[in-house]
């Protein structure tokens, strides 16, 4: 018999929804603290910019008990993304066990010598709080706090009727009507800012980046869904990854040749379709070598926008403010109104003890976790959304079904200590010398190797189904309906109230 636990689930994004929802499935009784007024993490409306939309297709951006609304496009928006999961938490009942504006500030073993956590919590109302939990699960994910540039002239920047603001503060696109904005930062975010800004009529508008990288448009060649391409296992396997037997180490080295004309002929056909050269923005690496989570989706319009103009791309960084001028790190003086920082998101458990986050987080910044999901100096803890992927949902729901048999002890192949740590050092070596791509967000990204992320999962699980029929295995994107067949061949089973 499972005992029963008392479950605290931090965070209401879709790792968080989901990670309930499978805890609560089992008979847990489960909280969810959530420090924002709403649930969706990225996709709450008070954080998202204009015309936000997922980078994957909504095929591949949901859960495997909902599928997305017929009505909705194959990229859908913030706002249509964001009724999808409250509709999700609705359909789970999920909504009663959210307490919206509480935040999670500390956290320490329990003094009582049980297992589990206690959490000091800040109320709605700032006042504090500590509360026992048996397991905890992290569900904050990699895009929970802020980061910030802090450079001189800001105050005089401001003091001039200037505008500073974070990419998640930009909420109302008539903020820049009229005026000229400047977009600092290379990820999709920011080229969807910046279009957004030329169609909500900026009279002009600046991107600051570091340096160009390869995007990948919705539609590769103007025709073929990117999904079928990038997602499919065929493409995956031209990857070496991790724990490679010796004759799989030796067809990687046969194939080596068609794999380089691969890579060669799509980067020809890239440079060609977004006229890369026009702009100027060819990128210096090969595409295979930055293959990772943070390979942008091309924003439809980004590119013609700056081949004639209506963008003006500035390579390097602000340097300082000067009245209502931003001078780049290259010496280029820019007149500004707004400027939108897109620098993304600062990976971390703020609430995590140090000498706890000392056993989870390398001197390098690299994550030490089992299956992107445990650490085993961290009992009673699992971290849900942190594998960071291509098909986010997917891998939100494949972890928390992994974490509720683990926490429970009902993995079929339940590791032990030592065979996670063995594991999680093999990973690492992987990360950092096979395979250094691999060690963006903490190396904590999945991608290209989500097959084989869902395989060992899957695996660890028991189930009895894992592949479908070999073309479409070989050939298709992940199917979650798929994966529904697949988890419900695992073992079942349900706790009891002690």
């Amino acid at each position: 018999m499972v005992k029963q636990k008392n479950i605290c689930v931090i965070g209401a994004g879709v790792a968080g929804l989901t990670t309930a929802k499978v805890f609560k499935a089992r008979g847990h009784n489960v909280t969810i603290l959530e420090c924002s007024r709403d649930l969706g993490g990225v996709w709450e409306p008070a954080r998202s910019y204009p015309e936000v939309q997922t980078q994957s297709p909504k095929d591949l951006y949901r859960y495997t008990d909902k599928p997305m609304p017929n009505s909705y496009p194959e990229w859908p928006n913030g706002p249509q993304v964001h009724a999808y999961l409250t509709d999700y938490a609705k359909d789970h009942g999920l909504m009663p066990r959210m307490r919206f504006n509480t935040t999670v500030v500390g956290m320490a073993r329990r003094d009582s010598g049980l297992p589990g956590w206690t959490l000091k919590i800040r109320n709605p109302d700032s006042s504090t709080a500590q509360e026992d939990f048996d397991f905890v699960a992290v569900c904050t994910g990699q895009f929970n706090e802020r980061r910030t540039l802090s450079i001189s002239g800001e105050d005089d920047f401001k003091a001039a009727g200037g505008e500073i603001l974070h990419s998640a503060q930009h909420t109302d696109s008539m903020l820049v009507k009229g005026k000229k904005v400047v977009v600092l930062g290379g990820s999709k975010s920011a080229t969807d800012i910046a279009v957004n800004s030329v169609n909500a009529g900026a009279s002009e508008v600046m991107m600051v980046y570091l340096e160009p990288v390869w995007r990948i448009p919705y539609f590769i060649g103007g025709l073929i869904n990117f999904k079928r391409i990038l997602y499919i296992r065929a493409q995956e396997e031209m990857f070496r990854a991790w724990g490679l037997s010796a004759a799989s180490r030796v067809a990687h080295a046969i194939a080596k040749p068609l794999v380089w004309a691969n890579w060669r002929g799509l980067e020809a056909l890239l440079k060609f379709q977004l006229k890369l050269k026009k702009c100027d923005m060819v990128p210096t690496g090969r595409i295979e070598d930055g293959v990772n989570c943070s390979v942008p989706i091309a924003t439809p319009g980004f590119f013609p926008m700056v081949a004639d103009g209506r963008i003006k791309a500035i390579r390097g960084t602000f340097q300082r403010y000067d009245g209502k001028t931003i001078v780049m790190t290259g010496g280029e003086r820019v007149d500004a109104d707004v400027a939108i920082l897109a620098i993304g998101f600062k990976l971390g458990v703020p609430f995590l003890p140090d000498v706890y986050r000392a056993k989870l987080v390398e001197a390098d910044g690299q994550y030490r976790l089992y299956r992107f999901i445990a650490n085993p100096d961290l009992p009673d803890m699992g971290f849900v959304g942190f594998n960071s992927s291509f098909c986010t949902v997917l891998c939100a729901e494949m972890a928390a079904n992994w974490l509720v048999r683990y926490a429970d002890s009902q993995l079929a192949k339940q590791p032990t200590d030592d065979e996670m740590h063995k594991n999680i050092d093999m990973m690492l070596h992987f990360k950092r010398v096979e395979r250094p791509a691999a060690g963006v967000y903490g190396g904590l990204c999945v991608a290209p190797y989500h097959f084989k992320h869902f395989d060992e999962l899957l695996d660890d699980m028991g189930a009895t189904l894992r592949r479908r029929k070999p073309l479409a295995e070989k050939f298709t994107p992940p199917d979650a309906d798929a994966y529904a067949r697949f988890l419900a061949s695992a073992p079942d089973y349900r706790v009891f109230a002690s």
